[in-house]
Protein backbone atom coordinates (compact mmCIF):
# COMPACT_ATOMS: atom_id res chain seq x y z
CA UNK A 1 0.00 0.00 0.00
CA UNK A 2 2.89 2.89 0.56
CA UNK A 3 3.23 2.71 -3.12
CA UNK A 4 -0.20 4.11 -3.47
CA UNK A 5 -0.03 7.99 -4.00
CA UNK A 6 -3.14 9.55 -2.32
CA UNK A 7 -4.40 12.94 -2.79
CA UNK A 8 -6.08 14.99 -0.76
CA UNK A 9 -8.52 18.12 -0.14
CA UNK A 10 -10.11 20.06 -3.18
CA UNK A 11 -7.41 18.34 -5.41
CA UNK A 12 -8.85 15.07 -5.45
CA UNK A 13 -10.02 13.95 -8.98
CA UNK A 14 -13.12 12.43 -9.93
CA UNK A 15 -13.73 9.31 -11.79
CA UNK A 16 -15.61 9.49 -14.85
CA UNK A 17 -19.90 9.51 -15.34
CA UNK A 18 -20.04 10.46 -11.74
CA UNK A 19 -22.00 13.71 -11.34
CA UNK A 20 -22.81 15.74 -8.40
CA UNK A 21 -25.18 18.29 -7.06
CA UNK A 22 -24.59 19.73 -3.28
CA UNK A 23 -27.56 22.32 -2.20
CA UNK A 24 -28.97 23.83 0.79
CA UNK A 25 -32.59 22.53 1.46
CA UNK A 26 -33.64 24.17 4.58
CA UNK A 27 -32.82 21.24 6.86
CA UNK A 28 -31.49 23.07 9.40
CA UNK A 29 -29.91 26.18 8.95
CA UNK A 30 -28.54 27.89 5.83
CA UNK A 31 -25.32 25.65 5.01
CA UNK A 32 -25.17 23.31 2.15
CA UNK A 33 -27.30 19.99 3.39
CA UNK A 34 -28.52 17.85 0.66
CA UNK A 35 -26.00 16.27 -1.87
CA UNK A 36 -26.21 13.61 -4.11
CA UNK A 37 -23.76 11.37 -6.22
CA UNK A 38 -24.63 9.55 -9.43
CA UNK A 39 -23.58 7.72 -11.93
CA UNK A 40 -24.91 7.90 -15.29
CA UNK A 41 -24.07 4.74 -16.28
CA UNK A 42 -24.75 1.51 -13.40
CA UNK A 43 -22.39 0.77 -10.72
CA UNK A 44 -21.74 -2.33 -8.90
CA UNK A 45 -22.25 -1.41 -4.87
CA UNK A 46 -21.36 -2.64 -1.33
CA UNK A 47 -22.26 -1.33 1.75
CA UNK A 48 -21.57 -1.76 4.98
CA UNK A 49 -23.73 -0.59 7.95
CA UNK A 50 -23.79 -0.01 11.99
CA UNK A 51 -25.52 -3.05 14.05
CA UNK A 52 -27.60 -0.83 16.47
CA UNK A 53 -30.50 -1.63 16.85
CA UNK A 54 -31.85 2.18 16.72
CA UNK A 55 -30.44 1.83 13.01
CA UNK A 56 -32.33 4.18 10.57
CA UNK A 57 -34.54 4.41 7.98
CA UNK A 58 -31.59 5.29 5.30
CA UNK A 59 -29.69 1.96 6.32
CA UNK A 60 -32.64 -0.47 6.25
CA UNK A 61 -33.55 0.90 2.86
CA UNK A 62 -29.96 0.86 1.63
CA UNK A 63 -29.76 -2.90 2.86
CA UNK A 64 -32.77 -3.47 0.61
CA UNK A 65 -31.50 -1.79 -2.57
CA UNK A 66 -28.40 -3.40 -1.95
CA UNK A 67 -29.53 -7.33 -2.53
CA UNK A 68 -28.47 -7.33 -5.97
CA UNK A 69 -25.06 -5.53 -5.57
CA UNK A 70 -25.73 -2.70 -8.00
CA UNK A 71 -26.49 1.22 -7.63
CA UNK A 72 -26.97 4.30 -9.48
CA UNK A 73 -26.70 6.84 -6.88
CA UNK A 74 -26.23 8.42 -3.46
CA UNK A 75 -28.13 11.05 -1.66
CA UNK A 76 -26.99 12.37 1.46
CA UNK A 77 -29.30 14.28 3.68
CA UNK A 78 -27.18 16.28 6.44
CA UNK A 79 -27.98 17.72 9.95
CA UNK A 80 -31.56 15.58 10.21
CA UNK A 81 -30.57 11.62 11.20
CA UNK A 82 -34.46 10.57 10.17
CA UNK A 83 -33.76 7.84 13.41
CA UNK A 84 -36.56 6.56 15.67
CA UNK A 85 -39.19 8.36 13.69
CA UNK A 86 -41.80 4.89 13.21
CA UNK A 87 -43.19 4.00 9.25
CA UNK A 88 -43.61 7.72 8.46
CA UNK A 89 -39.63 7.85 8.77
CA UNK A 90 -39.48 5.26 6.74
CA UNK A 91 -41.75 6.49 4.59
CA UNK A 92 -39.69 9.64 3.96
CA UNK A 93 -36.76 7.57 2.64
CA UNK A 94 -38.50 5.91 0.28
CA UNK A 95 -39.86 9.78 -1.37
CA UNK A 96 -36.57 10.84 -1.34
CA UNK A 97 -35.24 7.96 -3.05
CA UNK A 98 -38.20 8.14 -5.46
CA UNK A 99 -37.36 12.22 -5.84
CA UNK A 100 -33.70 11.62 -6.82
CA UNK A 101 -34.57 8.54 -8.91
CA UNK A 102 -36.36 11.22 -10.90
CA UNK A 103 -33.77 13.74 -11.42
CA UNK A 104 -31.15 11.34 -12.24
CA UNK A 105 -33.13 8.96 -14.88
CA UNK A 106 -32.45 5.92 -11.97
CA UNK A 107 -35.20 3.88 -10.62
CA UNK A 108 -35.70 4.07 -7.36
CA UNK A 109 -33.91 0.74 -6.05
CA UNK A 110 -30.90 2.11 -7.49
CA UNK A 111 -30.84 5.06 -5.05
CA UNK A 112 -28.98 4.71 -1.62
CA UNK A 113 -29.72 7.12 1.08
CA UNK A 114 -27.50 8.55 3.80
CA UNK A 115 -28.72 10.17 6.74
CA UNK A 116 -26.78 11.96 9.87
CA UNK A 117 -27.74 14.82 12.51
CA UNK A 118 -30.10 15.20 14.99
CA UNK A 119 -32.36 12.00 16.11
CA UNK A 120 -36.15 11.42 16.57
CA UNK A 121 -37.24 14.44 14.21
CA UNK A 122 -38.53 13.56 10.55
CA UNK A 123 -37.33 15.40 7.38
CA UNK A 124 -39.00 18.10 6.88
CA UNK A 125 -40.14 16.94 3.07
CA UNK A 126 -41.76 20.10 2.49
CA UNK A 127 -39.10 21.58 1.89
CA UNK A 128 -37.16 18.50 0.44
CA UNK A 129 -39.98 18.60 -2.17
CA UNK A 130 -39.52 22.06 -3.08
CA UNK A 131 -35.85 21.71 -3.50
CA UNK A 132 -35.76 18.93 -5.40
CA UNK A 133 -38.55 20.12 -8.01
CA UNK A 134 -37.66 20.76 -10.98
CA UNK A 135 -33.74 19.91 -10.04
CA UNK A 136 -31.30 18.65 -12.91
CA UNK A 137 -27.97 17.21 -11.29
CA UNK A 138 -24.98 19.07 -13.21
CA UNK A 139 -23.22 17.23 -15.98
CA UNK A 140 -20.06 16.85 -14.32
CA UNK A 141 -19.05 16.62 -10.66
CA UNK A 142 -17.46 18.80 -7.51
CA UNK A 143 -16.94 15.95 -5.00
CA UNK A 144 -15.43 18.66 -2.45
CA UNK A 145 -18.84 20.43 -2.45
CA UNK A 146 -20.85 16.98 -1.69
CA UNK A 147 -17.88 16.61 0.97
CA UNK A 148 -18.83 19.70 2.68
CA UNK A 149 -22.41 19.45 2.29
CA UNK A 150 -22.78 16.06 4.05
CA UNK A 151 -21.00 17.47 6.82
CA UNK A 152 -22.23 18.19 10.72
CA UNK A 153 -19.93 19.23 13.62
CA UNK A 154 -17.00 18.20 10.92
CA UNK A 155 -14.76 21.17 10.89
CA UNK A 156 -13.16 20.47 7.73
CA UNK A 157 -14.43 18.58 4.69
CA UNK A 158 -12.15 14.73 4.33
CA UNK A 159 -11.50 14.13 0.99
CA UNK A 160 -9.03 11.60 -0.92
CA UNK A 161 -7.55 10.12 -3.83
CA UNK A 162 -5.91 7.47 -5.61
CA UNK A 163 -5.18 6.73 -9.44
CA UNK A 164 -4.70 2.44 -10.44
CA UNK A 165 -3.69 2.44 -14.04
CA UNK A 166 -6.42 4.21 -16.08
CA UNK A 167 -9.10 4.39 -12.89
CA UNK A 168 -9.57 6.73 -9.79
CA UNK A 169 -10.97 5.98 -6.89
CA UNK A 170 -11.91 8.75 -4.88
CA UNK A 171 -13.82 8.86 -1.79
CA UNK A 172 -15.16 10.97 1.18
CA UNK A 173 -16.55 10.78 4.33
CA UNK A 174 -18.35 12.89 7.28
CA UNK A 175 -17.70 12.15 11.52
CA UNK A 176 -16.67 13.87 14.05
CA UNK A 177 -18.13 12.68 17.29
CA UNK A 178 -20.63 9.39 17.92
CA UNK A 179 -18.25 7.81 16.28
CA UNK A 180 -16.86 3.80 17.68
CA UNK A 181 -16.96 1.07 15.08
CA UNK A 182 -19.39 -1.33 15.35
CA UNK A 183 -19.41 -1.63 12.09
CA UNK A 184 -18.74 1.69 9.63
CA UNK A 185 -18.63 4.34 12.76
CA UNK A 186 -19.80 7.47 10.14
CA UNK A 187 -20.84 8.12 6.62
CA UNK A 188 -18.03 7.15 3.39
CA UNK A 189 -18.41 7.05 0.31
CA UNK A 190 -15.99 5.09 -2.33
CA UNK A 191 -16.17 6.15 -5.82
CA UNK A 192 -13.96 4.36 -8.76
CA UNK A 193 -14.70 4.03 -12.46
CA UNK A 194 -12.65 1.19 -12.33
CA UNK A 195 -14.57 -1.98 -13.14
CA UNK A 196 -14.82 -4.21 -9.62
CA UNK A 197 -16.37 -8.34 -9.43
CA UNK A 198 -19.74 -7.70 -8.74
CA UNK A 199 -19.55 -11.41 -6.91
CA UNK A 200 -16.43 -10.43 -4.82
CA UNK A 201 -17.12 -6.73 -4.29
CA UNK A 202 -19.05 -7.62 -1.02
CA UNK A 203 -15.79 -9.28 0.59
CA UNK A 204 -13.48 -6.81 -0.42
CA UNK A 205 -15.26 -3.57 0.96
CA UNK A 206 -15.56 -6.02 4.41
CA UNK A 207 -12.13 -6.13 4.22
CA UNK A 208 -11.21 -2.34 3.84
CA UNK A 209 -13.63 -0.89 6.20
CA UNK A 210 -12.32 -3.46 8.66
CA UNK A 211 -8.92 -2.40 8.87
CA UNK A 212 -9.56 1.46 8.12
CA UNK A 213 -13.41 2.78 9.58
CA UNK A 214 -13.96 0.41 11.57
CA UNK A 215 -10.30 1.07 14.03
CA UNK A 216 -11.25 4.31 14.01
CA UNK A 217 -12.87 5.63 17.38
CA UNK A 218 -13.62 9.12 19.01
CA UNK A 219 -15.51 8.76 21.49
CA UNK A 220 -16.35 4.99 22.22
CA UNK A 221 -20.23 5.83 20.82
CA UNK A 222 -22.06 4.16 17.51
CA UNK A 223 -23.82 6.57 15.62
CA UNK A 224 -27.79 4.67 14.39
CA UNK A 225 -26.79 5.56 10.88
CA UNK A 226 -22.97 4.64 10.01
CA UNK A 227 -23.22 3.65 6.84
CA UNK A 228 -19.72 3.15 4.33
CA UNK A 229 -20.94 2.29 0.31
CA UNK A 230 -18.39 1.39 -2.85
CA UNK A 231 -19.73 2.13 -5.99
CA UNK A 232 -17.95 1.42 -9.35
CA UNK A 233 -19.25 1.88 -12.61
CA UNK A 234 -16.09 0.05 -14.88
CA UNK A 235 -16.04 3.40 -17.05
CA UNK A 236 -11.70 3.00 -16.77
CA UNK A 237 -12.05 -0.66 -17.98
CA UNK A 238 -10.53 -3.24 -16.51
CA UNK A 239 -8.14 -2.93 -13.86
CA UNK A 240 -6.17 -5.32 -11.55
CA UNK A 241 -8.42 -6.43 -8.87
CA UNK A 242 -5.71 -6.54 -6.18
CA UNK A 243 -3.84 -3.02 -7.18
CA UNK A 244 -7.78 -1.45 -6.93
CA UNK A 245 -7.91 -3.29 -3.52
CA UNK A 246 -4.86 -1.45 -2.53
CA UNK A 247 -5.81 2.13 -4.00
CA UNK A 248 -9.05 1.22 -2.21
CA UNK A 249 -7.35 0.77 0.63
CA UNK A 250 -5.12 3.63 1.03
CA UNK A 251 -8.06 5.95 -0.03
CA UNK A 252 -10.15 4.64 3.25
CA UNK A 253 -7.14 4.74 5.22
CA UNK A 254 -6.13 8.09 4.35
CA UNK A 255 -9.82 9.28 5.25
CA UNK A 256 -9.99 7.53 8.25
CA UNK A 257 -7.04 9.30 9.85
CA UNK A 258 -8.48 12.67 8.32
CA UNK A 259 -11.37 11.84 10.60
CA UNK A 260 -9.71 10.80 13.62
CA UNK A 261 -7.96 14.82 13.25
CA UNK A 262 -11.71 16.32 13.12
CA UNK A 263 -12.97 14.15 16.22
CA UNK A 264 -15.10 16.67 17.70
CA UNK A 265 -12.72 19.11 20.36
CA UNK A 266 -9.75 17.20 19.00
CA UNK A 267 -6.14 18.66 19.22
CA UNK A 268 -4.05 15.22 18.59
CA UNK A 269 -4.16 11.73 16.56
CA UNK A 270 -3.55 8.98 18.58
CA UNK A 271 -2.03 6.09 16.65
CA UNK A 272 -1.84 2.79 18.53
CA UNK A 273 -0.01 0.02 16.85
CA UNK A 274 -0.68 -3.89 18.71
CA UNK A 275 1.81 -6.24 17.57
CA UNK A 276 3.29 -9.93 18.29
CA UNK A 277 -0.37 -10.47 19.38
CA UNK A 278 -2.06 -14.42 19.31
CA UNK A 279 -4.41 -13.08 16.32
CA UNK A 280 -5.77 -9.88 14.96
CA UNK A 281 -8.78 -9.86 16.96
CA UNK A 282 -6.57 -9.57 19.99
CA UNK A 283 -4.90 -7.18 18.91
CA UNK A 284 -7.40 -4.55 18.00
CA UNK A 285 -9.34 -5.32 21.26
CA UNK A 286 -6.41 -4.58 22.88
CA UNK A 287 -5.70 -1.57 20.77
CA UNK A 288 -9.49 -0.13 21.17
CA UNK A 289 -8.49 -0.46 24.91
CA UNK A 290 -5.68 2.00 24.84
CA UNK A 291 -7.19 4.25 22.32
CA UNK A 292 -10.47 4.50 23.88
CA UNK A 293 -9.31 4.84 27.54
CA UNK A 294 -10.62 8.52 28.79
CA UNK A 295 -7.39 8.41 31.02
CA UNK A 296 -4.84 7.90 27.99
CA UNK A 297 -6.66 10.49 25.91
CA UNK A 298 -6.23 13.01 28.70
CA UNK A 299 -2.97 12.72 29.48
CA UNK A 300 -2.35 12.67 25.67
CA UNK A 301 -4.04 15.92 25.29
CA UNK A 302 -1.52 17.65 28.30
CA UNK A 303 1.30 15.94 27.34
CA UNK A 304 1.68 14.36 30.54
CA UNK A 305 4.27 11.53 30.11
CA UNK A 306 1.78 9.40 32.51
CA UNK A 307 2.57 6.14 30.01
CA UNK A 308 1.11 3.82 33.18
CA UNK A 309 -1.94 5.02 31.48
CA UNK A 310 -1.22 2.73 29.05
CA UNK A 311 -0.36 0.00 30.94
CA UNK A 312 -3.58 0.24 32.86
CA UNK A 313 -5.68 0.24 29.46
CA UNK A 314 -3.57 -3.07 28.55
CA UNK A 315 -4.98 -4.71 31.71
CA UNK A 316 -8.30 -4.03 31.58
CA UNK A 317 -8.39 -7.28 29.10
CA UNK A 318 -8.31 -9.43 31.48
CA UNK A 319 -10.14 -12.06 29.52
CA UNK A 320 -7.30 -12.40 27.54
CA UNK A 321 -5.39 -14.73 29.98
CA UNK A 322 -2.34 -15.24 27.61
CA UNK A 323 -0.81 -11.87 28.15
CA UNK A 324 2.03 -11.56 30.75
CA UNK A 325 2.95 -8.55 31.83
CA UNK A 326 6.66 -9.84 31.79
CA UNK A 327 6.14 -10.33 27.78
CA UNK A 328 4.42 -6.82 26.96
CA UNK A 329 6.53 -3.40 25.65
CA UNK A 330 5.30 -0.16 25.40
CA UNK A 331 7.02 2.76 23.63
CA UNK A 332 5.62 6.29 22.88
CA UNK A 333 6.98 7.57 19.26
CA UNK A 334 9.88 4.49 19.63
CA UNK A 335 10.59 5.53 23.34
CA UNK A 336 10.45 2.03 24.88
CA UNK A 337 8.71 3.31 28.48
CA UNK A 338 7.84 -0.19 29.75
CA UNK A 339 9.79 -2.53 31.00
CA UNK A 340 12.45 -0.45 32.81
CA UNK A 341 11.55 2.94 34.42
CA UNK A 342 12.37 6.48 33.03
CA UNK A 343 14.32 9.03 34.81
CA UNK A 344 13.52 12.65 34.79
CA UNK A 345 15.16 13.62 31.85
CA UNK A 346 13.35 10.25 30.10
CA UNK A 347 9.97 11.58 31.13
CA UNK A 348 11.17 15.04 29.41
CA UNK A 349 11.25 13.71 26.44
CA UNK A 350 8.60 11.58 26.33
CA UNK A 351 6.60 14.88 27.25
CA UNK A 352 8.40 16.14 24.13
CA UNK A 353 6.65 13.46 22.17
CA UNK A 354 3.26 13.63 23.45
CA UNK A 355 3.15 17.38 22.06
CA UNK A 356 3.75 15.80 18.40
CA UNK A 357 0.36 16.16 16.04
CA UNK A 358 0.31 12.71 16.04
CA UNK A 359 1.08 10.28 19.38
CA UNK A 360 2.22 6.65 18.39
CA UNK A 361 1.74 4.16 20.40
CA UNK A 362 3.14 0.99 20.33
CA UNK A 363 2.12 -2.47 21.63
CA UNK A 364 4.09 -5.78 22.00
CA UNK A 365 2.34 -8.13 23.48
CA UNK A 366 4.36 -11.12 22.99
CA UNK A 367 1.47 -13.76 22.25
CA UNK A 368 1.84 -14.05 18.70
CA UNK A 369 2.53 -12.68 15.54
CA UNK A 370 -0.69 -10.53 14.57
CA UNK A 371 -1.12 -6.72 14.76
CA UNK A 372 -3.68 -4.45 14.53
CA UNK A 373 -3.45 -0.78 13.43
CA UNK A 374 -6.01 2.12 15.14
CA UNK A 375 -6.92 5.85 15.06
CA UNK A 376 -8.70 7.63 17.89
CA UNK A 377 -7.62 11.41 19.24
CA UNK A 378 -7.58 13.02 22.17
CA UNK A 379 -10.30 14.29 24.70
CA UNK A 380 -10.36 17.91 25.58
CA UNK A 381 -13.07 20.44 26.92
CA UNK A 382 -14.01 21.45 23.85
CA UNK A 383 -15.81 18.08 23.35
CA UNK A 384 -17.88 18.15 26.35
CA UNK A 385 -19.10 22.00 25.03
CA UNK A 386 -20.05 20.48 21.66
CA UNK A 387 -22.00 17.81 23.00
CA UNK A 388 -23.57 19.86 25.98
CA UNK A 389 -25.12 22.00 23.31
CA UNK A 390 -25.37 19.88 20.31
CA UNK A 391 -29.31 20.69 19.82
CA UNK A 392 -29.28 24.19 21.81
Amino acid sequence: MGSVLVTTGDAVAAPRHFVTHAGNAGIKDATPDLSIVASTVPCVAAGVFTRSLFAGPSVGLCRRHLRDGTARAVVTVSKNANVATGPEGEADARELATLVAAAVGAAPEEVLVGSTGVIGRRYPMERIRAHMDGLQVPSSADFPAVARAIMTTDTVPKLASARVGKATVTGMAKGSGMIEPDMATLLAYVFTDGALDRHGVGDMWARVVGSTFNCLSVDTDTSTSDTALLLANGAAGAVDQAELERAVLAVCQSLTVQLAADGEGATKVIQVRVSAARDGAQAKRVAKAVVNSPLVKCAVHGADPNWGRVVMAVGKCWQDTDIEPASVQVSFGGLQVYPGLLDDAGLGQLAKIMQAGTVEIDVVLGTGAAEALVWGCDLSSEYVHINADYTT
